[in-house]
């Protein structure tokens, strides 16, 4: 949906399973519409299009996309970003940190990437603009060598400079939104800044970062950075780092209490990588690739003032006790700012994905329905700045 502030309200398709282009399209026309019929049934309305390499190929097919776009214009609906993150297979099968792969140091993602960049410029984004969001480049923990990492940083200039070209041919500005996690080669705002600002000293067309790149700002993985909030949105649009687009989402936290950390042990779960960040008294913070490290010392945990665990809470849900809650607190510190500061963001994504591996308290909704209620607890925060659908 659009909304008076000048931004788009959309959430992300990857809640919904599916990795080739039929099943894509069928959550659209099913899940996809359901949702938009509660929450925005006569207006425009903004999709979030989550494409994997094998739907992306399959949507590049004339017939696909020529009945993609009657589908759109049909239903009203606009598409001005695709989530490039995860690669290949996302849902019902152990993802973790394979969903770097393949990483920016390899070929393949900057031809994966600029396929979708194709695809959302034959989409005709809203005003002729729109993202793709991306990894951070690669996964600290993959380790690669310094030749590694400037193949990593030549193929993201090599994907602006395509980008520029395409711009060219055809008058359609699209972005490349660098989308920082813990864990990732980027993941807090200093190292953000810092990695575009290495850009800028290898590229050889002048300009060709601050046109063209940016960030992907998801509340949750900035919210396990134990950072301030307006200080983290402001640094990074005042320092060459420009947001383009917020990813909403809430992170676990959780004082490490005997109950608290029981219930962590719980969430353990094959499909996805959920990282840890724990702060001690003099505010240090200790990293651990995934839940069972974490809980592999549990007296180093209790030394802990807070745990941050990378587990997508529902927008909406309530802290579970007195122990166990959620960075709600983060994200509207956020919208606080981008609603007194929009920036260059025009771009706002509910992303809460782990709807299947969520403990059953937090599943008692369907995915529809927790989707919606998502999208109400977000436009009740917006409210509170004036902002309404229009």
């Amino acid at each position: 949906m659009q909304l008076s502030s000048g931004h788009s309200l959309a959430y992300c398709t990857n809640v919904h399973r599916g990795e080739g282009w039929s099943e894509t399209f069928s959550n659209l026309q099913t899940n996809t519409l359901k949702v938009r019929h509660q929450v925005c049934p006569s207006k425009p309305y903004a999709v979030g299009l989550r494409l994997g390499n094998s739907a992306a190929l399959e949507l590049g097919q004339e017939k696909n996309m020529n009945a993609f776009r009657d589908w759109l214009e049909k239903e009203n609906c606009t598409v001005s970003g695709i989530n490039g993150f995860p690669y290949g297979a996302f849902h019902g099968q152990p993802v973790k940190e394979s969903v770097f792969l393949p990483d920016w140091t390899d070929p393949t993602r900057l031809q994966y990437t600029q396929k979708l960049f194709d695809l959302l410029a034959a989409l005709n984004p809203p005003n002729q603009q729109g993202t793709v969001s991306t990894l951070p480049g690669t996964f600290k923990e993959f380790n690669r060598s310094s030749s590694q990492i400037h193949e990593l940083q030549k193929n993201i200039l090599a994907c602006a400079e395509y980008l520029l070209r395409l711009r060219d041919r055809t008058g359609v500005t699209l972005k490349l939104a660098l989308e920082p996690e813990p864990l990732g080669y980027f993941e807090n705002t200093e190292q953000t800044i810092d990695f575009f600002d290495q850009l800028r000293g290898q590229e050889t067309t002048p300009d060709l970062v601050d046109n063209f790149l940016g960030v992907c700002y998801d509340t949750c993985h900035f919210a396990l950075q134990y950072e301030d909030a307006a200080q983290s949105v402001e640094k990074l649009n005042a320092n060459g780092a420009p947001i383009l687009k917020y990813h909403l989402s809430s992170a676990l936290r959780l004082k490490p209490t005997d109950e608290a950390l029981r219930r962590l042990a719980s969430m353990q779960e094959p499909t996805y990588l959920h990282q840890c960040i724990g702060q001690n008294q003099p505010g240090e913070l200790t990293y651990f690739k995934d839940i069972p490290d974490a809980l592999a010392d549990l007296n180093v945990l209790k030394k802990f003032n807070e745990l941050r665990v990378h587990f997508h809470l529902p927008l909406h849900s309530s802290p579970m006790d007195k122990d166990f809650f959620n960075t709600t607190d983060f994200l509207q510190k956020v919208l606080s700012v981008i609603m007194k500061q929009p920036g260059q963001a025009r771009e706002l994504e509910i992303e809460t994905y782990t709807w299947e591996v969520l403990p059953q308290v937090l599943r008692s909704m369907d995915v529809t329905e927790q989707v919606v209620a998502e999208y109400r607890w977000v436009l009740n925060e917006l409210s509170q700045y004036g902002v309404r659908p229009t």
